[in-house]
């Protein structure tokens, strides 16, 4: 993987970007005094963010590599429901996540997951729940079926209401504010994301294109209402891994 934007300090040399260099570049912001949402995607060149459903079909190992990183750097991973079922989540493990980073940076041992659900649709018996190595955090509405948040909250997970019809993305981040976790790293999907760029609470977005033309009728990286103007965003870095480019942006401004 090397740098090529910024550009590389002429005695970098050509061995590729280190492992201490990518996390200075992907590591949020000292002193946070709010949540700050960085966003990780992978798209092909043609825009489609699946392939036969799942987005696995486009990563390479740069990809999971800043993907693993991005857990690694932070108080919680954020995911919709959906994305939660088809990507087959389940907790983090101490073990996917290095330790020695975590401990450097005052960090817990493992982030939870706060998992986005309008309808609390997370079963108790599900992968994110059992053997989680820390409770999942359920943000979800008030017009969720009562019985399903008490199921949800009896199997363990923090249970959070966060709105009545569809979950407030400014009220669940508030949520995780108040539990300390500011360093927020959304993994998806299209429609949470949809979401935070209409609120307006996008600080990063990561995003790896994929040197593959899928065609089909796979969707975008963000789906839902239309903001009330673009929210314009600033290149941060480039990387590249053989044909495939990780792009990070920050929003215009930071």
């Amino acid at each position: 993987m090397q740098m090529l934007w910024p550009p590389p300090s002429p005695d970098a040399g050509t061995t590729g970007i280190t492992d201490a260099e990518l996390e200075r570049l992907y590591d949020y912001p000292s002193g946070l005094d709010r949540p700050w949402v960085q966003v990780n995607f992978v798209a092909s060149a043609d825009g489609a963010v699946t392939v036969a459903g799942k987005s696995r079909g486009l990563g390479n190992p740069a990809d999971k590599k800043v993907f693993a990183l991005g857990r690694d750097l932070a108080d919680v991973v954020l995911v919709g429901a959906r994305t939660a079922l088809i990507e087959g989540y389940q907790g983090v493990k101490a073990g996917e996540v290095r330790r020695e980073r975590r401990t450097r940076l005052g960090l817990s041992e493992v982030p939870p997951i706060a998992v986005v659900t309008a309808r609390c649709s997370v079963e108790p018996t599900s992968p994110l729940l059992a053997g989680a190595a820390v409770p999942p955090i359920i943000l979800t509405t008030s017009s969720a079926p009562v019985e399903r948040r008490d199921a949800l909250a009896a199997a363990g997970a923090d249970v959070v209401v966060a709105g009545d019809e569809a979950v407030d993305m400014r009220t669940a981040l508030r949520a995780l504010d108040a539990r300390g976790l500011r360093r927020v790293d959304c993994e998806g999907g299209p429609t949470l994301f949809g979401a935070l760029i209409a609120d307006d609470l996008v600080d990063v977005l990561c995003v790896t294109f994929a040197p593959m033309l899928t065609g089909g009728d796979a969707g975008r990286i963000a789906s839902g209402p239309l903001p009330d103007a673009p929210r314009d965003l600033e290149l941060a870095s480039i990387l590249r891994y053989e044909s495939a480019l990780l792009l990070r942006y920050v929003r215009a401004g930071t």
